[in-house]
């Protein structure tokens, strides 16, 4: 269990707090924006475009863990993606990359 399991979520647990992970300050489920907010200002803090975003990172990682061998399943898991044709998006991505990757450098491509 984290520190923040621990430490940080009891102090601002609240009756519309459910199940959610990260809560806001008066205890309800993180707001998407809010959310969004701080990865734009954590993403600019590291010089890094803020065209990325949430759902921009989380389409980095997906990609990245099945480019180095991650199994589609448990990449779905980690989503929460309920149908494996929605993960399988990412494989795509993967794929088109290679190709376009070996266009590049093929001499004959």
């Amino acid at each position: 269990m984290s520190l923040w399991e621990q430490a940080g979520r009891p102090v601002l647990v609240a009756a519309a707090s459910g199940a959610a992970l990260f809560l806001g300050v008066r205890g309800g489920r993180v707001d998407p924006r809010t959310v969004r907010r701080m990865v734009h200002e954590r993403l600019r803090a590291a010089g890094v475009p803020t065209d990325t975003g949430p759902h921009g990172l989380r389409h980095t990682a997906a990609t990245h863990l099945l480019e180095g061998g991650a199994d589609l399943r448990s990449v779905q898991e980690m989503l929460g993606h309920s149908s494996l044709a929605t993960t399988q998006i990412y494989t795509h991505v993967s794929a088109d990359r290679l190709k376009a990757s070996y266009r590049q450098a093929h001499p004959r491509a």
